[in-house]
């Protein structure tokens, strides 16, 4: 995969310039093994650490597929999701793509604000598993126009406790609309949604390089998101 560049994958122009400015330079061993899987219409169940460029992974062959135009004010893409950073990705990827919307829904925020982008509409919708079953019960969220799914962090999901609430928005999805399942572990329940969901899905496996020694201790510091740059620097200091 080391020889494999963005431009040989055959990505749109719009979306190799955005890749390009945000300094880029090769796909990782997950980006390169899906990006063409999820570019032919193809399921994909990818298995790769955090921090290896799964977002990137879905994202660009996503808004390769959808490009600018809007077709109606149904969404065409679904990310259940835990971090408002998946949306801001899919708008940095997007940034030379006319007509693109995303939108973050999230419990805690403006439903109001919510309603009226839905109703003016957005290509792809990021959110959490919970408000977007709201907006569902609410019928303010159209899933008939669904052309792709992705569920990222799927281990993580579990853990949390909402992996059933995903699975009651899979089951709503039209049966022709692309799926995507990324995690960095396969736990049981994982696999059997992934069966039931994407059974004949593309298969991309990157194993883990690295461990942590055990001899290492880890710490973790708990800040908001303007707040790590600050962070980061005191503990490098």
């Amino acid at each position: 995969m080391s020889s494999v560049d963005f431009e040989s994958l055959g990505l749109s122009a719009p979306v190799l310039k955005a890749v390009k400015q945000l300094g880029y330079e090769q796909p990782t061993p997950i980006q390169a093994g899906s990006i063409p899987h999820i570019l032919e219409g193809r399921d994909v169940i990818g298995s790769a650490q955090t921090g290896t460029g799964k977002t990137a992974a879905y994202a660009l062959p996503i808004l390769h597929r959808l490009g600018g135009h809007r077709q109606g004010a149904a969404p065409r893409c679904l990310v259940p999701e835990l971090a408002i950073q998946v949306a801001e990705a899919f708008q940095s990827y997007a940034k030379h793509i006319k007509g693109f919307n995303v939108l973050p829904i999230y419990g805690g925020a403006d439903i109001g604000g919510q309603l009226r982008s839905l109703k003016r509409g957005v290509q792809v919708v990021v959110g959490t598993p919970g408000r977007m079953l709201d907006h569902l019960r609410r019928r303010s969220l159209d899933l008939s126009q669904i052309k792709g799914l992705i569920l990222d962090e799927a281990d993580e999901m579990l853990r949390m406790g909402f992996i059933d609430d995903v699975e009651t928005i899979l089951a709503q999805t039209p049966p022709e609309c692309q799926r995507a399942l990324f995690s960095a572990t396969m736990p049981p329940t994982i696999r059997r949604v992934a069966e039931k969901y994407l059974g004949d899905a593309e298969r991309v496996n990157i194993e883990a390089k690295t461990k942590t020694v055990e001899r290492i201790e880890q710490q973790y510091v708990t800040v908001k998101s303007h707040q790590k740059m600050d962070a980061l620097t005191r503990v490098l200091k």
